[in-house]
């Protein structure tokens, strides 16, 4: 061995890291693409302030200072008018599918009692169970007496424009009047904790048994593709209640989250997610040829899930083609499912589109794996 610092031999073994780097495509690829796919996302789709909020309207009078209310709420940066309601019923389904994210509701003696000075008042129910997607608009609720009826209050009712405002906007936001963070983060944990877990857990043990050489001997036996996945995947959806049913004891007991109802849904859910999760790792590991590969490939998509879901950020704050993307994420759907039933109390005909995209997504990608499994015993 020779002694001394030698410059010629550290550059010889970089030369050596380099060409093993580029043999290994995939981790080439990661190490370019996350970063982009980071700068990207925070760049342009990520917005703590979100706006154009759908919102539904429920006016109770046709008058010149109805109209001019809701044409105000228009041109707002922050509310989308999506639906005029017919009923309190109706705009009371709206905001508890999550249809909308704002109702108002414009009384039948308003233009009476504007014109009295009577203190009118104007309803707008906020749902908020995310407080972050609403806060700015309600913020901006604070000056729309002043600018709503600016061009209405003429003549004899030039008084009421001087004086204290016209009318006063009531707040009453829905499901989490406190504005209580962890209610919205806490349901939402259990989405990312089971993704994390479950696809990178399952995604890695089945590609160390390739790496081992134990899945040869289990190629050599006459078992179906479909039975090796249940086999495999089986234990994991036990590790996957157990760690659902622990999130909800703490959430509750630490927390105080709500649980207003809606079980079945919340049950079926959750077993969906589970074994989609599941079925998405054991479709990894078909393709990783290492475990570093199938740990890779999970934060892939870990990572658009955490940010693109809903879970750190307003899902509506996101441009539409953030949200297109998000759409396609099942977490998404089932953050849905586990906010919704437990702080709306939503029913299976509130969270059907959810769970209908969660059976998609299990079908999809149990046929996918299962495809790629029979092509590595071919």
């Amino acid at each position: 061995m020779s002694a001394g610092f030698s410059a010629t031999r550290v550059a010889a073994v970089m030369i050596k890291e380099f060409k093993q780097l580029t043999r290994d495509r995939l981790t080439y690829a990661m190490m370019l693409a996350i970063p982009v796919i980071q700068l990207l996302l925070f760049g342009y789709a990520i917005n703590a302030e979100p706006r154009h909020l759908p919102t539904a309207v429920l006016v109770h009078e046709d008058s010149v200072f109805a109209r001019s209310l809701v044409g105000a709420l228009q041109r707002s940066a922050f509310f989308d008018l999506k639906a005029q309601a017919r009923s309190t019923a109706e705009l009371d389904d709206m905001i508890r599918r999550g249809d909308v994210q704002f109702a108002v509701i414009v009384p039948g003696d308003f233009t009476r009692r504007v014109a009295r000075g009577d203190r009118a008042q104007v309803l707008v129910e906020a749902d908020a169970t995310d407080p972050s997607a609403t806060g700015g608009a309600v913020a901006a609720l604070a000056a729309l007496p002043q600018q709503a009826l600016a061009h209405d209050l003429k003549g004899g009712l030039a008084a009421r424009a001087q004086a204290l405002p016209p009318f006063e906007v009531v707040v009453h936001r829905r499901y989490n009047p406190e504005a209580v963070t962890a209610y919205n983060i806490v349901p939402g944990l259990l989405g990312v904790i089971l993704s994390m877990t479950l696809v990178m857990m399952t995604a890695l043990s089945v590609t160390r048994e390739t790496e081992r050489g134990t899945m040869e001997s289990l190629l050599a036996t006459p078992v179906e593709p479909l039975e090796v996945m249940v086999g495999k995947l089986a234990p994991y959806v036990l590790i996957g209640v157990v760690q659902t049913t622990l999130i909800l004891t703490l959430a509750r007991l630490l927390f105080g989250v709500p649980f207003q109802g809606g079980w079945a849904g919340l049950s079926i859910g959750v077993a969906l997610f589970i074994v989609g999760s599941l079925a998405l790792g054991f479709l990894i590991s078909t393709a990783a040829r290492s475990q570093l590969q199938a740990m890779q490939m999970s934060v892939f998509y870990i990572l658009p899930s955490i940010l693109l879901s809903g879970f750190m950020f307003p899902f509506r704050g996101m441009p539409a083609w953030a949200q297109a993307v998000g759409e396609a994420i099942p977490v998404t759907h089932f953050l849905r499912v586990v906010r919704g039933t437990l702080l709306k109390g939503q029913g299976f005909g509130d969270m059907w589109r959810e769970l209908a995209a969660l059976t998609a997504f299990v079908c999809i990608v149990t046929a996918l794996a299962m495809a790629r499994y029979r092509r590595t015993l071919d």
